[in-house]
């Protein structure tokens, strides 16, 4: 039977989701060195989560050389039997996940080889008569054979990520068919189609969130924490809760919000909820009249935020049961998670946020929240969440955990300008009006829009916008996840459209004011 991935295979080419040493690229069917790479990526040994083997596509300095020259349709079905004989060899037994992907009019054999579950895994160094057995691993782009500490380490590994495990104490209908397909429609997987005419278990087993013999199939705890409704009632705390001390941590007035759910849903409900009640921004003009650009800038630029709560939610433990918490003061975020960082990361690299993990505690949710564009993985968010602060002209953020790493904190200061002997007026709220639209919070009516939205429908007011329009407007290098989530929610409330309906993925794309946006509009 021919499977689909639950990723994009144009996303997965072009490493926006998966990093380049997760991905080996054929020309030709190659059963010895695909083998052993097969091994390679059971056995996980940095808890990366396993990789891909694409073939049908050559490769050039570890990047794909396109156009791919693709697999011949006769040799589709004798690959996939070979590639079942050679799998027999490795021990225990493993069996990966093969796709039939076409790529630019071409057929494309994509081999998904999870992280196992029962590593550490052999395999034969050859398929000959002698078939002397290595333990394989990948080093950075290379399939190796484990030697020396490397192989004593690997002989450790026998316990699985915890989000990765089998979860027996519920059952298989806990996995909610709905959210799996709202997450394949999100990252335009082809596997959205498929999954309508697939039994539960079989779209379990593809997105490899399930595991077991047919008898006994369980979810596993990553199934469970994206597509469960209520994960918190079988991961107790896998929540996020906002806290705001409007009279300072020794006050006696605490705001509280509660994120529940899905962990993709309850991260992207905290981050709204802090940009709308929270983030403002500010417009300064130059006095000097050769300099007329004025600065703009944040109490708390959203991006570093995001980056310190994705990152929370990426390596906290879900089985301790603490929530992730965001303190939120008159002049500081505060991000804790639990625990800390692992002690062989020094006390000095926490402080100084060069934390580079050997392995990551969450193989597989850091998989999903890469598919869903929240992180790129590899210890990128620190630096970024740097370059944010930096930009905006905030202070660096601090970093600390306790001797016995049972926490982490990200703080991150309030730009020096809005501190409290600094008057200041938002620029978006000035009773209720400012620059043409009304703040969302004036009229009951109204939904609450985010500095982001209300930027953008300004921008769509003067003239549609396209995405290079927007990204320039912004100061961005990329169309951002927060762009997109903020053009989404004004195209939920009816507030934009697109020029092209009929072609949503054209090059020539832009957004325009609906009537309902018109009416947002002051004149």
């Amino acid at each position: 039977m021919i499977v689909h991935l639950p990723i994009n295979i144009s996303d997965l080419l072009n490493n926006a989701i998966v990093e380049s040493d997760r991905i080996e690229f054929k020309a030709n069917w190659n059963p010895e060195s695909i083998l052993r790479t097969i091994c390679a990526f059971a056995n996980d040994f940095h808890n990366f989560g396993g990789g891909y083997i694409i073939v049908g596509l050559e490769e050039h300095n570890g990047q794909p050389v396109l156009p791919p020259q693709g697999i011949e349709l006769s040799q589709i079905d004798p690959i996939q039997k070979e590639l079942v004989r050679i799998c027999s060899f490795i021990q225990p037994s493993y069996t990966p996940i093969i796709s039939i992907e076409k790529y630019q009019n071409k057929n494309l054999v994509v081999i998904w080889a999870p992280g196992g579950q029962t590593r550490p895994y052999t395999a034969p160094k050859t398929l000959g008569k002698d078939k002397e057995r290595e333990y394989f691993i990948r080093k950075f782009s290379t399939t190796v054979a484990a030697k020396e500490n490397a192989l004593k380490e690997l002989l450790t590994l026998t316990a699985i990520p915890f989000d990765d495990r089998i979860n027996h104490h519920v059952e298989l209908e806990d996995i909610k068919v709905p959210l799996v397909q709202s997450f394949l429609k999100e990252v335009d997987s082809n596997l959205l189609e498929e999954s309508r005419n697939l039994s539960l278990k079989d779209l379990c087993r593809q997105m490899a969130i399930a595991d077991g013999g047919n008898e006994y199939l369980k979810p596993r705890n990553v199934g469970l924490l994206f597509f469960n409704d209520e994960p918190h009632h079988i991961f107790p705390y896998a929540q996020i809760e906002v806290v705001y001390f409007p009279e300072g941590e020794a006050g006696d007035v605490i705001e509280e919000e509660y994120f529940k759910g899905p962990l993709d849903h309850q991260l992207k409900s905290a981050l709204r909820h802090i940009e709308s009640r929270f983030i403002i921004e500010r417009t300064v003009k130059s006095p000097n009249p050769k300099q007329p650009r004025a600065r703009r800038f944040h109490n708390y630029p959203m991006r570093a935020i995001e980056e310190a709560l994705v990152n929370a939610v990426y390596h906290r433990s879900y089985e301790i049961r603490e929530p992730i918490e965001v303190r939120i003061t008159k002049t500081n975020i505060t991000i804790v998670s639990h625990p800390g960082p692992d002690i062989s990361i020094s006390s000095e690299d926490v402080k100084a946020g060069t934390m580079k993990p050997r392995r990551y505690r969450n193989r597989r949710i850091g998989d999903f929240l890469k598919e869903l564009g929240f992180t790129e993985g590899r210890g990128t968010g620190v630096p970024k969440m740097r370059n944010a602060l930096q930009t905006n002209g905030s202070p660096a953020p601090i970093f600390y955990t306790d001797e016995g790493r049972l926490c982490f904190w990200t703080e991150i200061s309030i730009h020096p300008e809005f501190l409290e002997d600094n008057a200041y007026t938002p620029i978006w709220v000035t009773d209720g009006v400012t620059d043409g639209v009304t703040d969302g919070v004036t009229d009951e009516n109204l939904p609450i829009l985010t500095q982001t939205e209300l930027a953008l429908l300004n921008l769509c007011a003067a003239a549609p916008a396209g995405r290079q329009d927007i990204i320039q407007a912004f100061g961005y290098t990329s169309f951002s996840r927060n762009l997109r989530t903020a053009l989404a929610h004004l195209k939920e409330l009816g507030l934009i459209e697109l020029t092209i309906k009929e072609k949503p993925s054209s090059r020539n794309q832009r957004y325009k004011l609906t009537p309902a946006g018109q009416k947002r509009i002051v004149s």
